[in-house]
This record gives structure tokens, sequence and C-alpha cells, in this order.
């Protein structure tokens, strides 16, 4: 299947990818992303880590519980969202030029 060079080869691109992506992930864990509801009457601000850092309410919405509550839930899953864009990208980033394409084989995913 491999001869030793090949295999020496594939052990070094391995090596180079483990790297990378550890990298990658203290770039993530250090990312801080904006996300926002209701245009832009409700911000938050989540790290690569998903933790909230700060949450932005503009007072014209503080008179309606209800609306106030689904205005956080989305500018919340809005963050989350962009979290896990830039988190692909990263990572995506981190392994190419691997064999697969640059991604796991089979579908497989990365555990975070």
């Amino acid at each position: 299947m491999f001869d030793k060079g090949q295999l020496a080869g594939l052990m070094k691109k391995a090596q180079e990818m483990q790297k990378n992506m550890e990298k990658a992930q203290e770039e993530i864990a250090k990312m801080e992303i904006n996300g926002e509801s209701g245009a832009g009457m409700v911000k938050v601000v989540m790290t690569g880590k998903h933790d909230i850092k700060k949450v932005t309410i503009d007072d014209a919405v503080m008179d309606d519980k209800e609306m106030l509550e689904d205005l956080i839930a989305a500018a919340i899953n809005d963050a989350n969202r962009k979290v896990e864009e830039a988190t692909q990208s990263k990572m995506g980033s981190a392994t190419a030029g691997m064999p697969f394409g640059g991604g796991m084989p089979g579908g497989l995913k990365f555990p975070f």
C-alpha cells in the first residue's frame, strides 16, 4: 500500500497538520465574534469558545419583555453561527494540502 518513503512523507504532513490545527485552535479561542438581531437592537460578543463576553440592549426594547427575550436568543444564535463558520474556515485552512482534499475521510468532523 505505502512504501517507507510515502509513509514518512505522510507522517511529516500529519505532524504539520497537527501543528497547524493547534495554532488554529488557539486563534479560534481568542476570536471575538459579534452577533446581532432586531437591526442591531440587541448585540452580543461571543468568543471562539462560545462564551458570551458582552450583551448590549437598545433602550427601545426594554419595555417589551417577550420581544427582548426573542431578540437576545436570535443575537446569540447569530453569533453562534458566525463562530461555527469561522471555526470551519480556520480548521479547513489548517488541513489544506493533506490527503482527502484537506478534510477528514468518511465525513468525519473535528471534535469541537
